[in-house]
């Protein structure tokens, strides 16, 4: 069994692969802002691997893609002493050995290079990756596996925090759509707003990327927001949460077994 572990802004995510029918079988989440400890982690990980009937001892590799370095010692740790593995930290260097590349290694996030070499590997044309996640990202990767650039705008639940924090009688809402794009109390108007104008945005680069770049290429979402924007079903080519997962595991033992 692998592990993919994805330490984000807002959550850590641990995905667990089966190698023997080749399907991510169990996804757990916790938060990665606040009192995150190792024991809080080894708890929590514990049940989750009693209430899942899993084995420590089936787990045969670990590789993590963090975008917060001060997590970093904690995942560590959290892998010798109770997975009982080391783990693969994907950095810069580990895309030489992929059939994905990118001029800037150690700018763009590793979390964002786990998408790209997913989701070339599935195409092997020109992708644009949408990972909704605390920011919402688009990674466009050209025929020959390049990241040609990135664009970057702030996510869905960090829009309606900022705007919930820094207004004093605008409530927080869920994340869903109102009856009608024309709000008719606060909370629909919010919901309007943030939903149908992120839905709009989301439409709008697609068609400016796929303009600019005049060539054929496949969409695909990604990130645990991906399933909010309903309406945009048809702006994507697939939805797959597990893209980053898979990436994590794609680079992590491309470079593990280069070492054989």
């Amino acid at each position: 069994m692998f592990i993919s572990i994805d330490a984000g802004n807002t959550n850590i995510t641990i995905g667990f692969y089966d190698s023997n029918i080749g399907e991510w079988i169990h996804e757990f989440r916790i938060e990665s802002k606040g009192s995150l400890t190792l024991l809080s982690l080894e708890r929590a990980m514990h049940l989750f691997f009693l209430e899942n009937n899993l084995k420590i001892d089936a787990v045969s590799s670990v590789g993590v893609s963090s975008v917060v370095p001060e997590l970093n010692e904690l995942l560590n740790q959290f892998c010798k002493e109770f997975l009982g593995k080391p783990c693969y930290f994907i950095n810069g260097d580990s895309y030489r050995k992929l059939s994905v590349s990118t001029s800037r290694p150690n700018e763009i996030g590793t979390d964002l290079m786990c998408n790209v070499t997913a989701a070339y590997e599935r195409n092997r044309q020109a992708n644009i990756i949408v990972d909704f996640g605390t920011a919402l990202t688009f990674t466009v990767v050209d025929d020959e596996g390049k990241v040609v650039g990135v664009n970057i705008v702030p996510g869905l639940k960090t829009a309606v925090k900022s705007l919930f924090s820094n207004t004093s009688k605008l409530p927080e809402v869920p994340l869903k759509f109102p009856k009608s794009a024309i709000g008719t109390n606060t909370v629909e108007s919010i919901q309007a707003g943030i939903l149908y104008g992120y839905t709009g945005l989301v439409q709008g680069m697609l068609g400016t990327i796929k303009q600019q770049l005049k060539t054929p290429v496949k969409v695909i979402a990604t990130g645990g927001l991906s399933t909010i924007l309903s309406n945009l079903k048809g702006s994507f080519d697939d939805v797959d949460r597990n893209l980053t997962l898979e990436g994590i595991r794609l680079i992590t033992l491309t470079n593990i077994n280069s070492q054989l």
